[in-house]
């Protein structure tokens, strides 16, 4: 084997590793997806390429120099990924909630227009029964039956089943979220319509006494559930309104840093689907008495409400400490 043919053939790839990591230790921001792709590349090169030289010279110079590179080159990736780590626990416990609050008025009138849309779907059907085919299709008002609700549903509760909840629920989010594109009238639509459907529900099993029973089978997951969607759909109100109102900034400008907000937003909803999908999944479906399932119901209230306000309280102390 020709050594020196080696080394001059392989070098500029240790000379380039060598830069990459002279740059990551001159800033304290994280490689670009694309850096971090080449240095992965060239860490597993060098690596090779030290295996090599350890076996033909291994106590030349070279080799020991690319003992030291490739050394470094494994702590530094070892860092990245702890950093990765980092800002993504940054970003649930903390980033998350204090950016629900600093846009809480939106998600607000999302859980109004929900609310709203509830009141009047609950108004339209209590007054007249026959409403309801004109809020849902025709096929599923006529497969509402009140007196079947607590029937054990059996092999209903499966992971498939709690897959494809969460996967709906994670469409209705994002549907109200891009709908922000055509400036808020979407969002406001999606917000009514799903209230609508939940009001028409309720005065139907009110009607038939068989409430209690209805939101036992609603809230341990609706709560979660609902609260996504409303900052889902916060989100896409607030990329209207910035298109609106984009104070002293170009229109543009403001309305693409809106949708980058507003979509970080959306991407914390999502360990909130999951968990609401495991429980419509296992726990609404299963043979628990209603106040068990009313008392998890307040449980996932209780835990929504901490880790909001620890999120955000831990934000604010992080944010002074900074000052």
């Amino acid at each position: 084997m020709d050594i020196s043919r080696f080394i001059k053939e392989h070098k500029p790839h240790w000379s380039e590793l060598e830069q990459l990591l002279v740059s990551l230790s001159k800033r304290k921001s994280r490689l670009q997806a694309s850096d971090l792709n080449r240095f992965t590349e060239l860490y597993k090169l060098a690596s090779a390429h030290l295996a090599t030289l350890q076996t033909h010279l291994p106590m030349s110079e070279t080799t020991i120099y690319l003992n030291h590179l490739v050394a470094k080159a494994h702590n530094a990736m070892y860092q990245e990924n702890n950093k990765s780590s980092s800002q993504m626990k940054e970003f649930f416990l903390h980033y998350f909630p204090s950016l629900i609050r600093a846009r809480s008025l939106f998600v607000g009138f999302a859980l109004f227009l929900f609310l709203l849309g509830g009141l009047l779907g609950f108004l339209s059907v209590w007054n007249d029964p026959l409403n309801l085919h004109m809020i849902m299709p025709g096929s599923m008002a006529d497969g509402i039956d009140p007196t079947k609700t607590a029937d054990p549903r059996g092999d209903i509760h499966s992971p498939l089943v709690s897959t494809a909840i969460m996967t709906n629920n994670i469409r209705v989010a994002v549907l109200a979220f891009i709908s922000g594109v055509t400036l808020g009238i979407g969002t406001i639509y999606l917000m009514i319509s799903n209230g609508l459907l939940v009001g028409a529900l309720a005065a139907v099993f009110m009607q038939s006494g068989k409430s209690y029973v209805f939101w036992a089978y609603i809230l341990p997951h609706g709560i979660i559930e609902l609260t996504a969607i409303f900052i889902a759909g916060g989100a896409g109100l607030y990329m209207g309104y910035r298109f609106f109102v984009p104070g002293p900034f170009p229109r543009k400008m403001r309305f693409l840093e809106s949708a980058k907000e507003s979509a970080q937003l959306l991407i914390g909803t999502i360990p909130l689907f999951v968990i609401a999908g495991i429980i419509e999944g296992y726990i609404t479906p299963s043979t628990l008495s209603l106040e068990v399932k009313y008392l998890i119901a307040g449980l996932t209230l209780a835990v929504l409400a901490l880790y909001y306000i620890y999120g955000v309280s831990k934000r604010a102390k992080h944010q002074q400490a900074n000052l």
